[in-house]
């Protein structure tokens, strides 16, 4: 399969996001990473919204997991494509939820997997470099025991919908709104 240059993140995007994130962490910058937290409420409303009803069926923890995964996500996108990804409608996760959900029922044994292999195939063939990034994160932080593998499968679940809507809205599929100049 060929990968779409609209919506495709490579692996230097991937790789660029995940040391910004770290130093960014490392550093203990409160003020950048609060900067970062209002851009994605102003930009990306639905995916905080999307990521954060974790929180209310399952609790803080999780819910803070659920948004910074999804805001990892947008940021990959965002670094991959200069700052100009769609802003995604409430329509667009929950068309991408619908088919990831789909995507993973077709898949035989899913239950019994490690949750790191618990991907939606389609979405792995067209953003390679994230579902791996994905995978090596979701296995570290288990392992580390900064989730439990029950709590990883709760929150992958809305970051793959995350994944799948920015695909989708990048490659023209489900556009989302346009930001920034038109012209």
């Amino acid at each position: 399969m060929t990968l779409n240059p609209r919506s495709h993140v490579p692996d230097d995007a991937v790789n660029g996001t995940i040391d910004s994130f770290t130093e960014l962490d490392k550093s203990g910058d409160k003020e950048s990473m609060n900067d970062l937290a209002r851009r994605l409420g102003k930009e990306q409303p639905a995916l905080l919204q999307f990521a954060a009803q974790i929180k209310n069926t399952h609790g803080d923890a999780l819910g803070e997991a659920a948004v910074f995964y999804g805001t990892l996500m947008w940021a990959m996108f965002d670094r991959a494509h200069r700052s100009r990804v769609p802003r995604l409608l409430p329509a667009n996760l929950t068309k991408a939820d619908e088919i990831v959900k789909a995507e993973l029922a077709g898949v035989d044994g899913i239950a019994e997997k490690p949750v790191h292999e618990r991907m939606a195939p389609g979405l792995a063939t067209r953003q390679p470099a994230i579902i791996a990034k994905l995978q090596e994160l979701i296995t570290e932080d288990v392992k580390e025991a900064a989730l439990t593998a029950e709590g990883a499968a709760v929150i992958l679940g809305p970051t793959l919908a995350v994944i799948e809507a920015f695909d989708a809205a990048l490659n023209g599929t489900r556009p989302g709104q346009q930001l920034g100049p038109v012209v």
